[in-house]
């Protein structure tokens, strides 16, 4: 067959990419397209039926391959051509941002927004617009520079959400709500939920909404950091949050930031903290020592960083006694007499604290200093720390902050949880009660009524896209990807799928969002992910809120290489195309769902 058409050569070749060589369970063979793949010989086909099939298979799958002159295969142009480079092709356009800041769009109630008629009627051709995925590429790296730890990304996400009319609640206080009004609430300042209430909002309607994760990998300070010098060094006690002190954190640049509690007077206030020049260490044993350099290696002593040096014990002869006493700042028993007494100093000069007994606790952690930068031949790439998951959790407010509750009956919401990389067990995760509660209180602010039935009701009409970084193809490792579902970059976000529930996405889910996001947004193309039958799967957020609220649900998200390594890779449009495909599901849900409703 491939003697009488020598182009079918080349989609065989991708295909067989795809198996694992080492795999004896996996047979070998040539393919006549992705979903034909068989171990048995197929039935005998003329060429005319050979084409007919070739030129379905492109209909259906962008195949590189279409039916020339006298029936003879001709290869199309590279169907992806922006994997070539930003610069050479027009990108899929971005939904433009809402202009206008005020809170409230009804007449009277402050300055109304500009809003557009929705484009999801059937007459109605999806929207294009200037903005393109390259214009959010460096904001994006400006955020995950500026914002290494889950504390300065939630405080930043909070300043763009009040900058743009979005008002502060309390979980302490009542809440006053209003048809047409924008929100958000913080919960232990790592999670969030922001939402805009449409002004046609009703008490029992639905809900479009965004939930993902902004935690990372990291290393977070003990309770007690101070650790005995050793040969000279002065070293840090860590403890590996998730995944974090594995290999990729060997010999890499650590700065120290978080949160701190200090006493003011008779208040105890939280403040922020970044020491981000590389203050930490974790050195390697050089190969020349043989077997021990190579692993395995202990995290409780082996994996310890090394943030200075003190070599005071060469010099201790004939020293007064008084000057050997190791120094408590801040008094014998206090927070501050627990740490090193060079982090003690520098924290306190960086938040301009001149008492160190007002150091109540802190909850710090280590982060690799390198700054997120483009990079690829042309640029096309995005190198950085903890892409997974504020790459998501960006796009997905920034998709928010995009929209508006005008001429819109819904709630539009984004959740920012905590804790999702160890299980979201805490209060501030996603098992917690943040999302239900919120909820929940947004209707006692529509209804004099008893909520239970309402809030049956809400969730019923809601549908929830659960973000979360996906795995982006590996060129070097193809046979770990199935070949139909394998997410390239700066294409756009994936849906991710699991037979056995690790994701929440359905045939219902898929199909609803897909068309909310490709009638919503020219150029949009929806990317699929599973993995393969001998890997193992990992968890979103997705199925515990599902399963807690009782909404529709899908998993979503953008892709990515070296998914928890210190150091990551994304597209550098990808964070673009993210925002375009949520902001597109958040404008076209309510539209859409009036199709679904089976």
């Amino acid at each position: 067959m491939t003697k009488k058409m020598p182009s079918l050569r080349k989609t065989a070749s991708t295909a067989d990419l795809y198996m694992a060589p080492s795999d004896p369970q996996q047979p070998r063979h040539m393919s006549l397209g992705r979903s034909h793949t068989t171990t048995e010989r197929p039935r005998p086909m003329d060429d005319e039926m050979m084409l007919k099939l070739l030129e379905n298979q492109n209909r259906r799958h962008g195949s590189r391959f279409t039916v020339g002159r006298g029936n003879r295969l001709q290869e199309d142009e590279d169907p992806f051509p922006s994997l070539q480079g930003v610069d050479k092709v027009t990108p899929p356009p971005v939904p433009p941002k809402r202009m206008g800041s005020m809170s409230l769009c009804a007449e009277g109630k402050g300055s109304p927004r500009t809003t557009t008629p929705s484009p999801l009627a059937s007459n109605t051709a999806p929207r294009t617009t200037s903005k393109k995925p390259e214009d959010y590429t460096k904001p994006f790296c400006d955020f995950m520079t500026n914002n290494p730890t889950i504390f300065h990304a939630v405080d930043t996400v909070a300043q763009d959400l009040e900058s743009a009319g979005y008002k502060k609640l309390d979980e302490r206080d009542d809440w006053d709500l209003e048809a047409g009004g924008q929100y958000y609430v913080c919960r232990n300042g790592s999670s969030l939920i922001a939402f805009s209430i449409g002004d046609d909002y009703k008490a029992g309607n639905g809900a479009a909404m965004i939930a993902g994760h902004i935690d990372a990998l990291t290393a977070k300070l003990k309770p007690i950091s101070k650790l005995r010098n050793k040969a000279g060094f002065v070293q840090l006690g860590v403890a590996p949050y998730a995944g974090a002190l594995n290999s990729t954190w060997w010999d890499r640049d650590l700065g120290i930031g978080g949160r701190v509690l200090v006493k003011e007077g008779d208040k105890v206030v939280s403040k922020l903290v970044k020491l981000d020049w590389p203050i930490a260490r974790i050195p390697t044993l050089a190969p020349h020592f043989g077997a021990k350099a190579n692993g395995p290696f202990n995290l409780e002593t082996e994996m310890v960083p090394v943030i200075g040096i003190d070599n005071s014990d060469l010099f201790g002869a004939g020293v007064n006694e008084e000057e050997q006493k190791p120094v408590m700042l801040g008094g014998e028993g206090s927070f501050a007499s627990t740490q090193p007494e060079k982090l003690v100093r520098a924290i306190a000069k960086e938040l301009g604290v001149t008492d160190y007994s007002a150091l109540l606790n802190w909850e710090l952690e280590l982060f690799d200093t390198q700054p997120a930068v483009t990079g690829g031949i042309e640029k096309d790439f995005i190198f950085a720390g903890r892409i997974d998951d504020k790459l998501c959790s960006w796009a997905a407010i920034k998709a928010l902050l995009n929209t508006s509750p005008c001429s819109s009956g819904i709630i539009k919401l984004v959740a920012l949880f905590d804790d999702e990389e160890v299980g979201s067990l805490l209060r501030q995760g996603a098992r917690g009660n943040f999302l239900p509660s919120t909820i929940s209180r947004i209707l006692e602010s529509f209804t004099s009524k008893n909520i239970n039935t309402l809030l049956s009701r809400t969730y019923a009409n809601s549908f929830l896209v659960s973000s979360d970084v996906i795995h982006a193809v590996n060129p070097n490792f193809l046979g770990q990807y199935l070949e139909n579902h394998s997410p390239r970059l700066n294409i756009g976000p994936a849906i991710s799928y699991d037979s056995n529930a690790h994701m929440t996405t359905d045939s219902v889910s898929a199909a609803l969002y897909t068309r909310c996001v490709e009638n919503n947004w020219a150029g949009a193309k929806v990317q699929a992910f599973q993995i393969r039958n001998d890997s193992r799967s990992g968890g979103t957020v997705g199925p515990m809120l599902s399963s807690a609220m009782g909404v529709r649900a899908i998993d979503t998200g953008i892709p990515q290489w070296s998914m928890h390594s210190i150091r990551a890779t994304t597209g550098s449009r990808d964070p673009g195309l993210g925002v375009a495909s949520f902001q597109a599901f958040l404008e076209g849900f309510e539209r859409v769902d009036e199709e679904f409703r089976l």
